[in-house]
């Protein structure tokens, strides 16, 4: 089962890292012209650390001492500016004194000009070296941003100035040290949500399909209500961290217009973001959204606000009048600071433009070519594959002297069954490189397994249209192998179902799904083991006419008959029970 290419699946896929930020190892050049974490975050108003220099005057070609320190901090950017124009590029170039906890970035094209942090490891000081170019200003400012953990921060903290000699005085800076938060108010909501108007009056998706907010708290909601030239949107669902929802293009993660509501203790943050390929969403601080309000109520998170239709000139914000798949997520946020969502996020099963007429769809958890490859897995190796190995083992003094077509009836089945198992892999095996479009390279080692099963699922009937004579001395080799390569298919596709359920693209409900497959599995090796054990009571009770006949379940005995009927039953009894453990997990999938 191929994926992590779900767009959404990137739809907040943040791997859990340290809490230094989106780059604890410090390539932060997105983030040296405006020096500001893109954490989502305001940075703290009042700085608790401080830069020293070592001189207080420079000349081109000096090297300068600076030292950052202060209380534990974890993620570092240290820049010079022109002390005129703190706005400008950056001034000169570092040298590095500790490899290890600091490196160098290349801001604006000049190489060296910025020093981050080399990881996410606490430290008290830094200490580089600076050298002014020859074509310094006259006065120079260093300037630092200082991160203590994700949501605290601080941007651009000023050192002393430093001045060439005999140059005029300082002047007052064209721009400030410090930004302004540009965040609009956001207020808390008494009101509940509610499905009604879904269809009529505004444009809603629901999951499950007709579930209102208003009246069960599973329900995952999302609506919009044109207003002119705006559009409100309301969304809804319990989540212990965060909700959030895209438009995108495609069905894949990669430049996606995202919004998210993060909870926060008890208050919930209305951010929107953009998607950049499977990363961590880029926070958006821009006040594009107005009227923005949320509810927190018995685990569930609700968000509201509005946008316009058409925002020109805000980079990464789609027009609303255009037609997008929409994506829903949600995942654990701790901090303010959010993590990979906890499932496959739900995603609307065609384009749609939520400002044209309004309608009322649902969505799925997983494509459909994703949810056939999984059922005909099942089909296969929980299900055909299993009853046939059983009919080869203890079936054939059953049906021996029964034929069908002109060889014996538990040949016929086995040989069916066993057909039919290669056949399902095969088309089975394809579907996710048609729905991935190739190899997924980050669907751990299911994919790899696959091929393995893939191999051995067509080998094992090329390896029986090739089967020796009864009375061939290579007939024994035949029976060995054919056996191993058998069992090697069970035993690896058992593997790759158990990882193939933990994908996103086809992720069952925990914990059910691994007790049902522990239980399959119990289930036929406890049915192995009730028919070796009754093989072997059948064999001392059933007469042996002379020393040299060993195949004793040949004789026409009153136990041999009882045998055949408890071996018959023991197969309905397994086959029912089989038949259970497939409904399940098919049932399962039908409704992701």
């Amino acid at each position: 089962m191929a994926v992590p290419g779900f767009t959404l699946g990137a739809f907040v896929f943040l791997l859990h890292v340290s809490s230094v930020a989106s780059y604890p190892n410090g390539k932060v050049t997105q983030s040296c012209h405006r020096m500001i974490p893109k954490h989502g975050h305001s940075p703290r108003p009042e700085p608790t650390h401080h830069m020293a220099l070592s001189q207080t005057t420079f000349r081109p070609g000096d090297q300068i001492e600076v030292t950052l320190s202060g209380q534990p901090f974890k993620g570092f950017l240290v820049e010079a500016r022109n002390a005129e124009d703190l706005d400008g590029p950056p001034v000169g170039s570092f040298m590095l004194i500790d490899h290890e906890v600091s490196q160098l970035l290349t801001c604006d094209d000049i190489q060296g000009s910025a020093v981050s942090h080399t990881s996410s490891s606490n430290k008290t000081e830094i200490k580089v070296y600076w050298k002014a170019p020859s074509s310094a200003p006259n006065h120079i400012r260093f300037l630092a941003t200082v991160v203590k953990n994700y949501k605290i921060y601080w941007v651009k903290i000023p050192s002393q100035i430093i001045s060439q000699p005999n140059v005029l005085p300082f002047t007052t800076p064209k721009a400030t040290t410090a930004p302004s938060s540009t965040s609009p108010p956001i207020s808390h909501s008494t009101k509940p949500f509610s499905a009604s108007g879904c269809g009529n009056k505004k444009f809603c998706i629901r999951s499950p399909l007709n579930c209102d907010p208003e009246k069960q708290h599973a329900c995952i909601f999302l609506s919009f209500t044109r207003d002119d030239q705006s559009v409100a949107v309301e969304m809804s669902g319990p989540s212990q961290g965060y909700l959030s929802f895209a438009f995108s293009h495609d069905r894949w993660m990669g430049d996606d217009d995202a919004y998210m509501c993060i909870r926060e203790d008890q208050t919930v943050h209305i951010q929107p973001s953009h998607l950049t390929g499977r990363s961590h969403p880029v926070m958006d601080s821009s006040g594009s959204l107005e009227d923005m309000a949320w509810r927190l109520v018995d685990g569930i998170i609700q968000c509201s606000f509005r946008r316009n239709i058409t925002l020109p000139g805000v980079k990464n914000r789609f027009d609303l009048n255009t037609s997008y798949y929409i994506f829903l997520a949600d995942g654990v946020a701790s901090d303010g600071r959010i993590y990979r969502h906890s499932q496959q996020p739900l995603i609307t099963h065609e384009k749609h433009n939520v400002t044209d007429s309004p309608k009322d769809v649902g969505g799925s958890r997983s494509s459909l070519l994703l949810k056939v490859h999984g059922a005909l897995m099942f089909v296969a190796w929980m299900s055909t594959v299993s009853i046939g190995v059983l009919i080869a083992r203890f079936f054939r003094p059953v049906w021996a002297k029964a034929f069908f077509f002109g060889e014996a009836v538990w040949f016929q089945l086995h040989r069916m069954l066993m057909v039919t198992t290669s056949v399902l892999t095969c088309i089975a095996f394809v579907m996710p490189f048609i729905y991935r479009g190739g190899w997924s390279w980050h669907a751990g080692y299911h994919p790899y397994l696959g091929c393995v099963v893939m191999t051995l699922a067509v080998l094992q009937p090329l390896l029986a249209a090739f089967r020796p004579s009864f009375h061939d001395p290579r007939r024994q080799i035949f029976n060995w192998t054919h056996w191993s390569v058998g069992t090697a298919a069970r035993i690896i596709a058992v593997a790759a179902m158990f990882l193939g359920m933990d994908l996103p693209g086809l992720t069952l409900p925990e914990p059910q799904k691994t007790y049902a497959m522990i239980g399959f599995v119990i289930w036929h090796i406890g049915t192995e083991i009730v028919l070796e054990i009754h093989a072997y009571r059948l064999s001392r009770k059933v007469e042996i006419l002379d020393d040299d006949r060993i195949q004793i379940l040949q004789s026409l005995t009153v136990s041999e008959v009882e045998g055949h009927t408890f071996k018959k039953m023991v197969l309905a009894v397994y086959v029912c029970g089989n038949m259970t453990f497939l409904i399940i997990f098919l049932s399962a999938i039908s409704h992701l």
